[in-house]
This record gives C-alpha cells, structure tokens and sequence, in this order.
C-alpha cells in the first residue's frame, strides 16, 4: 500500500473510531468526511459501514498485541511490566475510542480480545503470587479494576501524557488511594 494510501487508511480508522464512539450511528459519509478523504475513497477499503467498525476493533486489537508483546508482562518485574502496559494501553485506547460494548464485538474480534484478557489476568495473578497486588481481593477484581482507570485515563484525562497516565494508574494499583 503506497504510504498515502496507508495514511489515509489509518486517519479513517482512527476518526470511525472517535466518532463511532461518541455516536454508534455515524455514517460513513461523516467519518470521510471527518478523515478529510472522499467517501468513495472509504468505500474502495471497506465494503461496509461493519467492515470499518470490524477494521477498527481489528487495529486496536492489533496495537493492544503490540503493547502487551512490548511490556514483558511474565520476564520483567511486575511494578515495570504494568506501567508499560497502562501507558501503552492508554495511548491505544485514546487512538481507538470505540469499545467493544458499544457496537458489540464482531465474532473475528473476539477471540483475540477474550485471549488478551486473560494474559492480562493471568498477570495480575503473577502481581498477587509475588505479593504486589492484594490476594484477598475476589478473582478478577484487580484486573477489572485496572481497565476501569486506564478506561479513565485514556478518556477522560485526556490532558495528562501516557506516561504520567501510567505513573497514576500505577501508584493507585500499588498504593491505593487511601493516606493511611
């Protein structure tokens, strides 16, 4: 794909994504015109109005693997690991607004997210084995709570960098948010 071509693809990507995710009925014709291309252009790439929101899950799928490949979630030390994955997590998720519960997740999507989840879980139960997580919390608990404020972060703190997203995510995970 020529490089304009790519970019184009990626900025109709990026804004179906924001716009879907303030309204799940926007049309492709607003997302084109948003992306600064043609609806046409649109069209060429994707068949469907579904195969654009299939193509952004689909990319933020892919950028999610990226990160969680990047952050050493089982060699490095855990305290490490999560700030790497809240940072880089923040930084997808703030590319790609669009959560799966609002369209409901296209069936190739779905496994690799449901597989991702558990990686990340199976993390935060190696963060409780080596005592830096709480281990009377109910299974499951941590984890959630932890897409919660990256989920957040990555909206409603927009003006905080990934990097200091990740230092306060991470001082709550390790810290709470209690002073005593």
């Amino acid at each position: 794909m020529r490089a304009d071509a790519a970019r184009n693809v990626d900025a109709v990507l990026q804004t179906g994504a924001r716009l879907l995710a303030e309204d799940p009925t926007t049309t492709i014709a607003a997302i084109a015109a948003a992306a600064g291309v043609d609806r046409r252009t649109v069209y060429r790439r994707f068949a469907s109005r579904d195969a654009l929101i299939a193509a952004v899950f689909d990319a933020k799928t892919v950028a999610i693997e990226e990160v969680i490949g990047d952050c050493r979630l089982f060699e490095a030390p855990v305290a490490v690991a999560l700030h790497r994955l809240v940072e880089g997590i923040v930084a997808v998720r703030r590319r790609y607004p669009l959560e799966l519960e609002q369209m409901g997740c296209p069936r190739e999507v779905e496994a690799p997210v449901l597989e991702q989840r558990e990686r990340v879980e199976a993390f935060v139960r190696r963060g409780v084995e080596q005592g830096v997580f709480r281990s009377d919390l109910p299974d499951g608990l941590t984890a959630a709570l932890l897409e919660g404020i990256i989920g957040l972060m990555a909206g409603q703190f927009r003006d905080l960098d990934c990097g200091r997203a990740a230092d306060i995510v991470v001082d709550i995970a390790l810290n709470g948010i209690g002073t005593g």
